[in-house]
């Protein structure tokens, strides 16, 4: 007798272009306690680290739907991307945030990742809104960082 096991999803991730330098869109990103004026899917950041994001600095976020999450960061690699960790029992999830100059602006490439015993039963549960908060991150950031492009454009321009 053949098992039929379903296999759950524990990886998401999202890519989008940006037509914005990557030095704009990096200081975007890493200004984590702003999120919220560009993308619906983070209510409130709270930053409980002093001076610019750096490893073992620590953030609170407050997402809709999900329960405030404490976040360290683990990784930074200035204007290439950063990565956080958030644990709870049984699980640790792993986010990385990274940017990649491009022809025509920048590459941005935001995942989510879950591990541990209860890893796979909260990326199940979780799935659906994961696809769905990583496409208003992408989204919103995309039309913030270009928004602010033009902006800067606009006043270079009549400058001259």
């Amino acid at each position: 007798m053949a098992l039929n096991r379903t296999m759950t999803r524990t990886d998401f991730t999202i890519a989008v272009e940006i037509p914005a330098p990557l030095s704009l869109v990096w200081s975007v990103m890493v200004e984590v306690e702003r999120w919220p004026e560009w993308t619906a899917s983070v209510s409130r950041v709270k930053r409980l680290s002093p001076g610019p994001l750096k490893v073992g600095s620590r953030v609170r976020i407050h997402q809709p739907k999900l329960p405030p999450a404490w976040w360290r960061v683990t990784e930074v690699e200035p204007g290439g991307g950063f990565t956080w960790v958030s644990r709870a029992p049984g699980v640790r999830v792993t986010a990385q945030h990274t940017v990649k100059e491009i022809a025509f602006g920048t590459l941005v490439t935001l995942s989510i990742s879950y591990a541990g015993w209860l890893g796979p039963l909260l990326a199940r549960w979780t799935g659906e809104l994961n696809d769905g908060y990583l496409a208003m991150e992408a989204n919103g950031l995309r039309a913030h960082c270009t928004e602010l492009a033009a902006e800067s454009f606009l006043e270079q321009d009549t400058s001259r």
